[in-house]
């Protein structure tokens, strides 16, 4: 007989393995010659059972395996323990079997776990999705809403399935959504879709009444028709991009006709106000040169004759009228002034009622000169200083009405 740690083979070839208890377990017969061979033999399968449930346990830490696959290599090693056709160390193999049904429960619980964390998270994006699709429902950004109803849909289809029930309502929420927004969206274009045919009748229409005034000689009221024209374009609904492009081009095409031959005019109106721009601004000088005034009378036919000539000359560029009207008024203000000047002073009123001012103001502040030398020679100090202040404040008074007397001719 040949013994092993494990096993023996005895004389007549039985293989026997040692059981855990003591006992022993025929696992096979060896007749092939060398009964150390044949122990070698079966303590390979042993060696094998035992690589395998290694490996077992490596690919259920690293994820490789299922708690089900994993339960299975248990299962079929178990049972490799139970009726053993080996030899080896049952207890150690037995052992390894109970590390990987604890593996298998173990990654078994995490799984569930995890399932029920990710049936959670999906029904929680569900919901917002859905809630999300419900706040976009009334949008009327169309574009940018349209492609996020589709952003939702992708993120839809990306979650897990767990609860069709609860999915289901969801969806049905999220489907509702989108089509209150598919409708609105659809009416919206339809109506901008009839809102662009009118504005295509309406803007031809103002090409057609733009080229009958195309032809137009009425410069101002025909300028004033094509702006109303122009205000009623662009109150006018838009067309369709490209058409609306070809219509304005028409319209602007009609405008040019008229308004290139009124510049034409214009052209032509501006060289002769030019002219009439070098006359004025000499009679400007003209006028200017009546200043200052030394004679009214000489400087009012000066000017009068400045004023006939003016009138002669047609309009002056634009721009140029407010200058040179404001130099013109300039002139005539000071020659107004002049005559008012020597108007007043020959006023026989005025001057009389100049001269009742200065006689008034003197005889007051002679009075009161008289009374402050009295309060003087009465050595009441407090009484003449009061008199020497009032006669102080009536002497400007007396200065300015002697020098509107003096403004009067004599």
């Amino acid at each position: 007989m040949n013994d092993h740690p494990w096993g023996r083979i005895a004389d007549d070839g039985t293989v026997f393995v040692r059981l855990p208890d003591g006992g022993e377990h025929k696992v096979g017969q060896w007749a092939a010659g060398d009964p150390a061979a044949g122990i070698a033999y079966y303590q390979r399968r042993y060696l094998d059972l035992l690589v395998e449930a290694d490996l077992s346990l490596e690919r259920i830490a690293g994820g490789l395996a299922s708690p089900d696959q994993t339960a299975a290599v248990a299962s079929r090693l178990r049972a490799a323990v139970s009726d053993p056709s080996c030899v080896g160390d049952l207890a150690a193999l037995g052992r390894k079997v109970d590390e990987l049904d604890h593996a298998a429960l173990k990654r078994r619980t995490t799984m569930a776990g995890e399932k029920a964390l990710a049936k959670a998270s999906a029904a929680k994006n569900r919901v917002q999705i859905a809630d999300e699709a419900e706040k976009l429902a009334k949008s009327t950004q169309w574009k940018a809403t349209g492609e996020r109803f589709r952003e939702l849909l992708e993120d839809w289809k990306k979650l897990p399935r767990f609860d069709k029930s609860a999915e289901q309502e969801q969806w049905e929420r999220f489907s509702r959504s989108r089509t209150v927004f598919d409708k609105a969206r659809k009416a919206h274009f339809a109506q901008l879709d009839e809102q662009r045919a009118e504005g295509v009748r309406i803007k031809e229409g103002l090409i057609r009444r733009a080229k009958d005034l195309s032809s137009s000689k009425e410069w101002g009221p025909t300028s004033r028709a094509y702006r109303e024209l122009m205000d009623e374009w662009k109150a006018s609904p838009r067309a369709p991009r490209e058409l609306d492009n070809k219509l304005w081009a028409e319209f602007r095409a009609a405008q040019d006709v008229f308004f290139n031959a009124r510049n034409e005019v214009d052209a032509e109106r501006n060289a002769g106000e030019l002219v009439n721009l070098e006359k004025k601004e000499a009679l400007i000088k003209e006028a200017e040169a009546i200043l200052p005034v030394k004679d009214h009378r000489a400087a009012r036919r000066a000017l009068r004759s400045v004023l006939d000539r003016w009138e002669e000359i047609g309009f002056v560029p634009r721009n140029k009228r407010p200058a040179l009207e404001k130099r013109l008024r300039a002139v005539e203000s000071k020659i107004n002034k002049s005559e008012r000047d020597h108007w007043k002073r020959s006023d026989p009123a005025g001057r009389a009622l100049a001269e009742a001012t200065v006689s008034s103001f003197s005889q007051a502040v002679a009075k009161l000169e008289k009374q402050r030398e009295l309060a003087l020679s009465a050595d009441d100090d407090k009484k003449a200083a009061d008199l020497a202040a009032a006669i102080a404040s009536k002497q400007p008074l007396l200065a300015a009405a002697q020098s509107a007397l003096d403004g009067y001719a004599e």
